[in-house]
């Protein structure tokens, strides 16, 4: 962690939040601009309520473009904070070449696919006899553009990892602006319609898209060349792995379109209000609410470094005080927008056109209805990435699938059923009341847990014993004042360790018998140190690490603040010379450093469970489990920082089953050692 980061825990977090917060919105508020304006123009045109069916209609396929897009930016851009963090950014133009070589493709495929069964998924999505020529003339044109837009999308979130987020808003904010302007002057001046909407939106989407390509001869962290664009599987497979959030949530907003259009095209058939007022309105609606939930994510994502730093560094009081600022800015947004679309909803559906008395009643009934919890959905979206940003992808994933899938899709389709358009509407109120009521419940518990471990650490001794791994909580002393100790030019050996294998006090006895620094405990204590965070919190890092949905916890700012500390204090261990590095990845770490020797130390299982009873009293079935659950986290770290099998016999110089005895096995890596000098 650099030392400029220390200033998360120690400034007024209301100005850090006005700080981080502002630009984030911005750009997300800019974003949903190429999602209204159409509608606006088209719905104010002769087009009326028919134009803005048929953009409705094609909403749902620009959502999955912009996914995979979002997936692999976003992947990109967490691949390259990770690797800022680690001072190692030889990779990145390989990542970053890969993305836009990928979403090429994907984008290829969306042209074939898109013109190929354009009718079919037009129906599909909603289409009546009536819009389907509106839908086709409008989804050529946005289609022939989709290689544009998508990479473009994917490289803003690059721009704004490499420390560019004025010139990703620069880039979004010209395109947004262009067909602002375009659109008037194409659909009413030039007569051109739905089809005028729609070149006013690739026009912009190419000038972003211009722009954005440009970046690339001026990048910061990583210069492309020919061979960035070499596909690399496994580093891309990290890549994806970075970016799957983004793209469950983006499609998640897909699978709700979709099933809200399918069933408002068919029971609004068999209603007074037809089949296209219901889907021209629901998209109104969509978007309006779009524009709402992003200002609530602007503020929450402006808020995720300052929450995982403070976490990372078990400032649990700053945690609180960020969250509650959060929260009542979400409630505010979220009570004022409820009083608009509950007192005065005609003065919103009028900037989108006014038709006739049927079309007013539907939109109003929309609007009183549909968004009637709409405080409840910010909130939702707001706990979601509150609980990625400290570091709880599970609670983060349960809260927003829980309304959006769980409990959204199947209400549409019952309720649809039973009650017809109206009970479509009715779904989302249900599935907000059902949702804020679990994340309270997730919420509550995690700041329990908080304050349960915020109490435990003002009482905790130094030489406590962790359950999940006891061995790395011996009850040898620990300096409180660890430091980088000098040594002089040599191979550096890094020893990585099944549990109970004897591989920490190996390691030892090999530093001493070379009479070289010896590193363990200390490389925690120095990146803690340094970085600001808590001691405990970067030494239990890959205790904690979990065994599903884990790229999404190394993705967090916690997890990344804290790998990104230890990676820095293991090279500059390095840096000083010959030493034992125990744990932490740093065969991983180091394996640029030509003088690294990575040891693998195992040995059979019976003999690491009755070397665990032995060594601290242990029952043999909790030391089978202590023994298997730690073997197994410590896979789960080192596979999903390196992309490399831990223990598997290609990854090391010298593999060797510690069962023969711990002195000897110091004396084969000592000759082992000697022999390469």
């Amino acid at each position: 962690m650099e030392e400029s980061n220390k200033f998360l825990g120690t400034e007024k977090i209301s100005k850090l939040l006005f700080k981080f917060a502002i630009p984030c919105i911005l750009s997300l508020l800019i974003s949903s601009l190429y999602n209204i304006v159409d509608q606006i123009f088209i719905g104010n045109s002769e087009l009326g309520y028919l134009g803005n069916a048929a953009t409705t209609i094609v909403y749902p396929v620009t959502i999955i473009a912009v996914a995979f897009a979002w997936c692999f930016g976003d992947g990109c851009a967490a691949f390259l904070s990770l690797c800022q963090g680690r001072k190692d950014t030889k990779d990145v133009h390989k990542a970053v070449g890969n993305g836009i070589f990928i979403t090429t493709i994907i984008s290829i495929i969306f042209l074939i696919l898109g013109f190929a069964f354009m009718d079919n998924i037009l129906y599909a999505f909603g289409a009546s006899t009536q819009t389907i020529g509106l839908a086709r003339d409008y989804f050529v044109i946005i289609l022939s553009a989709i290689p544009v837009y998508m990479i473009a999308n994917m490289l803003n979130a690059v721009i704004r990892a490499d420390g560019s987020p004025a010139f990703s808003m620069a880039s979004t904010l010209s395109g947004a602006v262009i067909n602002i302007i375009l659109d008037p002057i194409f659909i009413f001046i030039f007569k051109l319609g739905i089809k005028g909407a729609a070149i006013a939106t690739i026009i912009g989407q190419i000038v972003s898209f211009i722009i954005s390509v440009a970046y690339l001869f001026r990048t910061k962290t990583f210069k492309l060349n020919l061979e960035s664009f070499k596909i690399n599987l496994r580093l891309f497979n990290n890549v994806i792995k970075l970016g799957v959030s983004t793209f469950i949530t983006q499609m998640s907003i897909v699978v709700i379109s979709l099933v809200c259009n399918i069933m408002l095209a068919k029971y609004g058939a068999m209603s007074k209000y037809g089949s296209d007022i219901p889907i021209a309105v629901i998209g109104i609606a969509m978007k309006v609410f779009t524009i709402v939930i992003n200002i609530v994510v602007g503020i929450i994502l402006g808020a995720q470094p300052i929450l995982g730093f403070n976490y990372g560094a078990k400032q649990f009081d700053r945690v609180k005080q960020t969250f509650k600022i959060v929260v009542t800015s979400t409630l505010i947004i979220g009570i004022i927008s409820t009083l608009i679309f509950e007192l005065c909803p005609q003065f919103v559906i009028r900037m989108f056109g006014t038709e006739s008395e049927l079309y007013m009643e539907f939109a109003v009934m929309t609007f009183k209805i549909f968004l009637m919890l709409v405080t409840f959905t910010c909130t939702i979206k707001m706990l979601s990435i509150f609980f990625q940003a400290v570091g709880e992808p599970v609670k983060a994933a349960i809260v927003s699938l829980l309304r959006d899938i769980i409990c959204f899709v199947p209400l549409v389709i019952i309720l649809s059923k039973y009650k017809g358009v109206e009970g479509a509407l009715w779904a989302a109120p249900i599935a907000d009341f059902i949702g804020i009521v679990f994340s309270t419940i997730l919420t509550i518990v995690f700041f329990r847990g908080l304050e349960k471990e915020n109490q435990k650490d003002k009482t905790k001794k130094p030489s406590t014993s962790n359950f999940n791994d006891k061995e790395n909580y011996s009850n040898e002393s620990e300096s409180k004042d660890a430091i980088l100790k000098k040594s002089h030019p040599g191979v550096i050996i890094t020893i990585a360790r099944q549990h109970g294998s004897q591989g920490k006090y190996i390691g030892k006895l090999v530093a001493e018998k070379l009479n070289i620094p010896y590193y363990y405990k200390e490389m925690t204590a120095i990146a803690a140190k340094e970085s600001g965070l808590n001691k405990d919190f970067v030494s239990d890092l890959h205790l904690n690490f979990p065994t599903a949905m884990n790229e999404i916890y190394l993705s967090s700012s916690p997890v990344q603040y804290a790998i990104q500390a230890q990676d820095r204090v293991i090279k500059e261990i390095a840096n000083q010379g010959s030493c034992v590095i125990v744990g932490r990845a740093a065969d991983y770490v180091l394996r640029d450093n030509k003088d690294v020797v990575k040891i693998f130390i195992y040995a059979p299982k019976d003999y690491r469970v009755s070397n665990i009873m032995e060594m601290y009293k242990d029952s043999e079935q909790d030391a089978i489990k202590n023994v298997d659950k730690s073997d197994k986290t410590r896979s789960n770290y080192y596979k999903t920082i390196s992309g490399l099998e831990w223990g598997n016999s290609e990854n090391y110089d010298l593999c060797i089953n510690s069962s023969i005895g711990k002195q000897e096995t110091a004396d084969i890596i000592c000759e082992y050692i000697n022999r390469r000098k």
